[in-house]
């Protein structure tokens, strides 16, 4: 049986330093399912709620401090706020925020991720990743005249109907939906050989190239190597979701870390400095079902018509810009890499110290916490040998929401893998300021009966 930890005393602390974030929360209740408005803001007993925020730090409606490692959900590599791409954002909100028509912004926008992205001969502008990986789907369908999608489980691409259910299916999902997608086990060459009867009706397969979750479960190397070619080999559309890991892994994003181009990518979050935007890009051919077409002396509408209000809107373009600019002349990702190196050996350390059977892994400026009962090796989780089942969705929901309640309580936010996302502003006092956290929450976390109440019934 699962060993459950209770750490009342900080989470007593947490109670008494967020009062305010307490009462709003009382009012959310009464407004959105589970108070929030993101699954992933989703925290019990209740989130902070946070009134402002500067590079690697942010402040919440009761004036307590603390270093973000949510990141914007990833967008901020940045950081919040940083003043070229703040000072950019203003520039341009006085010149307008919504044209209804193209401006060159857009074009300057455009030009610098083809110039960055090494397989992006064409692009197409949306809003969100989600938007984004529904929009690649349907060009690789409407190119290939095919209809299976192939997915690996446990791999993120949004919440639209073809990427937001497990094998199987869910609530809500359509059945044909359902039969025409694979859902393979990560990183299983022997399950392409099973599929590869089926390919002639595959349109597309879409993963993240880091892995689930942008490397919660890693991606050997080799794998994305098989990968490309047998969807060369069958003319399947290889898609890799860069929402993430897109300017994060490298300036040109993971195809151009690993050496493996695929035929459409999708961004999103850094790609617009923070803002909404995101992109579809990849090969002119494939693009060009989006393309208005002239047949003798009549146009004809796109294969594929897309639209969307605020695709490629200027404030969007202008933060973009201003961040792609620095992601290309400066070291911001390989100094946040190194950061997240540095968090990560910390908090390892503290582990060890306690002697748990934990560890904090990360490939590029993440980290992740295994949380599971039995030791695991940082080579193995790299080479793929460990389960993604241990790796994913094994911690329990009580045990994570106590270790980000504890961290909050001593004043850092982790991500809710559990674990962070770091930026090229975080600097040696975020280093320290989170190791020390960590340790601290480590001699608090004791093991403890369930009780009626749950994991948290303590005093308020």
């Amino acid at each position: 049986m699962p060993v459950k930890f209770s750490i009342d005393s900080l989470l007593n602390s947490y109670f008494e330093r967020t009062p305010r974030s307490r009462a709003i929360f009382a009012r959310a209740e009464a407004l959105f399912p589970n108070g929030v408005t993101h699954v992933g803001r989703f925290l019990e007993p209740y989130p902070v709620y946070v009134e402002r925020a500067e590079a690697s730090r942010k402040w919440d409606v009761d004036g307590n401090e603390y270093v973000d490692f949510f990141g914007g959900h990833g967008a901020l590599l940045l950081g919040h706020c940083h003043p070229e791409v703040t000072a950019a954002v203003q520039s341009q909100a006085t010149r307008g925020a919504h044209f209804g028509a193209s401006h060159e912004l857009e074009v300057e926008w455009g030009a610098l991720i083809q110039q960055m992205v090494p397989s992006a001969e064409r692009l197409r502008f949306t809003i969100s990743g989600t938007e984004a990986t529904h929009l690649a789907i349907r060009l690789a369908r409407a190119f290939t005249g095919r209809r299976k999608l192939v997915r690996f489980a446990g791999h993120f691409h949004g919440w639209h109907d073809h990427v937001a259910f497990p094998a199987g299916g869910a609530a809500g999902i359509l059945p044909g939906i359902v039969e025409d997608t694979i859902v393979l086990p990560p990183n299983d060459e022997a399950a392409l050989g099973e599929i590869s009867p089926q390919a002639k009706e595959i349109a597309a397969v879409i993963l993240e190239p880091t892995g689930a979750t942008f490397g919660q479960v890693p991606t050997p190397p080799s794998f994305l190597h098989t990968l490309r070619e047998w969807t060369a080999q069958h003319g399947v559309i290889l898609i890799f979701d860069e929402v993430i890991s897109g300017f994060r892994c490298a300036p040109g994003g993971a195809q151009q870390y690993y050496g493996v181009l695929p035929d459409l990518t999708t961004l999103a979050k850094i790609v617009a400095g923070g803002y909404p935007g995101a992109a579809v890009a990849g090969r002119k051919q494939i693009l060009e079902v989006l393309d208005y077409r002239r047949v003798g002396d009549r146009i004809h509408s796109p294969l594929v018509m897309h639209q969307g209000t605020h695709n490629a809107g200027p404030i969007s373009a202008a933060a973009g810009l201003a961040t792609l600019r620095i992601i290309r002349d400066t070291d911001a990702v390989p100094r946040a890499n190194r950061t997240a190196s540095a968090i990560r050996d910390g908090m390892n350390a503290a582990i060890r110290k306690h002697g748990l059977p934990w560890r904090v892994y990360g490939q590029f400026s993440d980290f992740h916490l295994y949380l599971g009962e039995d030791a695991v090796s940082l080579e193995d989780l790299y080479a793929g040998r460990v389960s993604p089942g241990k790796l994913k969705g094994s911690a329990p929901l009580e045990l994570i929401h106590q270790i980000r309640m504890g961290m909050l309580a001593l004043g850092v936010d982790f991500i809710n893998w559990p674990g962070g996302l770091v930026s090229a502003v975080h600097n040696s006092q975020d280093i320290d300021r989170t190791v020390t956290a960590f340790e601290t929450l480590l001699q608090h976390l004791a093991p403890a009966p369930v009780t009626e109440g749950g994991a948290f019934a303590v005093s308020r």
